[in-house]
């Protein structure tokens, strides 16, 4: 049995996870609340019932869930059970928290920082006994760019999460117009933009794009902020992605993130 462990405010990302694992293995092998807990059932009794019978713990890590006593009961309930070697915890990290000290010695898979693909892969890895390393597939992003609504625009912050990044060059993928978009920097006046048609990526597709760039380093707590505004109001802003410029004429694309970082 795996035993999925989270805070409802993190449901929408835990239930692919969920969903995927009853794929692999089937749902009577994942212990998931929305599916394993049914009306009339007493939820603490069906609560100790999975824990008692999983032997793969995942604990979906977050600031959601380090607050919620509940999901505490349940991770340090693993914790003893894993001391006598009845069960085995991974702890999956959804955000930018902090691990539990306990959990530092554990090795954890890093679904905020890898994504959903590679996150499932490696905890497919553990039910199945196969080391979970390949090479190629985990790449690491020190920017990711987070995007949200705000006054009916589209704002993109891109952020280097550890370490500063020298080179400050953005493209914004959009399936609009020239005609029908306008980009502006928050951070500053003094900025280089340009708009660029039919870039073609890797995989075939083709977008426009909104050069913009600027003549020094991202820094951690410095981000890029980038407006971007419809110029009619019957007009629906198609943000499809951010490419950083990682060395001359080389663009990649970096991790998009729905909503405000988490200060």
């Amino acid at each position: 049995m795996i035993f999925l462990s989270h805070n409802y405010k993190d449901k929408p990302i835990v239930e692919q996870f969920a969903l995927r694992l009853s794929e692999m293995f089937g749902q009577d092998k994942v212990f998931y609340d929305s599916w394993s807990i049914q009306p009339g059932d007493g939820i603490i009794d069906k609560m100790n019932e999975g824990l008692e019978s999983c032997q793969l713990f995942l604990f979906f890590v977050s600031k959601n869930s380090l607050q919620s006593k509940m999901v505490e009961l349940e991770w340090q309930n693993a914790v003893i059970k894993a001391t006598k070697g009845n069960t085995k915890i991974i702890p999956v990290r959804l955000d930018d928290c902090l691990m539990p000290p306990i959990l530092l010695q554990t090795l954890y898979v890093d679904l905020f920082g890898q994504g959903l693909e590679v996150a499932l892969r490696q905890v497919s890895d553990v039910v199945t006994g196969n080391n979970t390393f390949t090479p190629g597939p985990q790449q690491f992003s020190n920017l990711r760019a987070y995007t949200y609504l705000e006054n009916g625009n589209r704002i993109v912050e891109c952020h280097a999460e550890f370490y500063m990044e020298p080179i400050s060059h953005f493209l914004f993928l959009v399936g609009n117009t020239e005609e029908e978009v306008s980009f502006s920097y928050k951070s500053s006046s003094m900025v280089r933009t340009g708009f660029i048609k039919d870039i073609k990526l890797n995989n075939g597709q083709t977008f426009n794009a909104q050069m913009m760039s600027i003549e020094r380093g991202t820094v951690p707590g410095f981000p890029f902020v980038v407006e971007i505004t419809a110029k009619n109001i019957d007009i629906s802003i198609q943000l499809i992605g951010v490419m950083h410029e990682k060395r001359q004429n080389e663009w990649a694309l970096i991790p998009l993130i729905d909503g405000k970082k988490n200060a």
